[in-house]
């Protein structure tokens, strides 16, 4: 097989898609024998696919703007993508749309549906293009890559598309050494992109309580990819003069930056309203920091009762999560032990596994249609 996967969101500054993207094409890769090709996919006016990327994928890099091509392709299904890459059996788009395609078998990967619910939490290109195009495009689609239950139930359900022509394929732990031991002076932490649907409001209003009722708690630290919506969600904290000083905002941090994050920080919390699956929840129980999570999305299935599950619009329910962590060591512990064990079941080889074999399903199911 020639397997083409367009790696466009890991070309820089990834966040958790970029991250996905990266990972799973490398362990993709290790997963093919010689005579299958790996193919990383790039477009871009000003930012070059550096060489080695994923060592053994074949590189293809064009200077064409991103904005440009995803216009062509959702729009006018134009190119078909072999006239830029060669012919392939796969083309694997990592986001909901399809690249157009002459003859290989087409995937799509589907993180979540929160822009069919609320589009105004999404960036301008995603409004334009997802709500009005991602059902039908799910259902041309020969195969649809999912990163949890959750997700795969509302393709199902929403979409009206077969269990046959979805596979999950989950994030995987880092290889990340755990930490000795959970501290209780080190920042609350959040990672992700400030964006509406991580609901940090929410999580502002919820500190403040904390701070209230103990002065002496740690700072919050934001680490996180800025977008448009973000000014609004960080302007929230100018009206809380009980929180100057104590927010601190990094913006993006690369993996390094992140993993030292982690290993200094009391806990994680994540209020979103809404995730696909919650890499960062993983990343944390991997070294051993508490996690305070969303019950909604995919957060219950990933972080399961190895950390405090919460209400995210209960901002009081929030801020006792936090101050019981805080205070309570035996609780710290416990979880950082239970989210060790947790990210132990997260594994980007079995994901690949079960990727490159529904590929071949793929093809398979492509080529006995062709021959009848």
């Amino acid at each position: 097989m020639r397997i083409l996967i367009d790696y466009r969101p890991a070309l820089r500054q990834r966040t958790g898609v970029g991250q996905y993207v990266h990972e799973l094409a490398s362990a993709v890769q290790a997963q093919l024998p010689p005579s299958d090709t790996l193919v990383l996919f790039s477009s871009s006016w000003k930012d070059r696919l550096p060489r080695g990327m994923v060592p053994g994928a074949a590189q293809i890099d064009w200077p064409i703007p991103v904005q440009a091509l995803d216009l062509a392709w959702h729009r006018f299904e134009w190119p078909p993508v072999e006239t830029l890459a060669g012919e392939v059996d796969i083309a694997h788009s990592t986001h909901p749309l399809l690249m157009p395609a002459r003859h290989a078998v087409r995937v799509i990967t589907i993180y979540d549906l929160d822009f069919l619910d609320h589009p105004e939490r999404t960036r301008a290109e995603i409004r334009r293009d997802y709500p009005v195009l991602a059902a039908r495009h799910a259902r041309r689609a020969d195969l649809i890559v999912v990163i949890s239950d959750h997700t795969a139930r509302m393709v199902g359900t929403r979409f009206g598309v077969g269990e046959d022509r979805i596979v999950i394929c989950r994030p995987g732990a880092p290889a990340w050494p755990p930490r000795d031991e959970p501290t209780t002076t080190g920042p609350i932490l959040f990672v992700g992109t400030i964006e509406p649907r991580k609901n940090l409001p929410a999580l502002f209003s919820a500190y403040e309580r904390v701070v209230h009722a103990h002065p002496d708690a740690p700072r919050l630290v934001l680490a996180g990819k800025t977008v448009e919506q973000s000014p609004t969600i960080l302007d929230a904290l100018k009206s809380r003069p009980a929180l100057s000083g104590r927010v601190r905002q990094l913006g993006y941090v690369t993996d390094d930056e992140r993993l030292a994050l982690y290993r200094d920080a009391s806990i994680l919390v994540l209020p979103s309203l809404e995730e696909g699956f919650g890499m960062t929840a993983v990343e944390a129980m991997q070294v051993g920091v508490p996690v305070i999570a969303s019950n909604r999305g995919a957060l219950p299935e990933v972080v399961g009762d190895a950390g405090i599950l919460i209400d995210p619009t209960d901002d009081e329910q929030i801020s006792k999560a936090i101050a019981d962590v805080l205070m309570d060591s035996g609780r710290r512990r416990a979880y950082a032990e239970a989210g060790r064990r947790r990210a132990g079941q997260f594994t980007w080889s079995a994901s690949a596994e079960r990727l490159v074999k529904a590929y071949r399903e793929a093809v398979m199911r492509r080529r006995s249609r062709d021959t009848r």
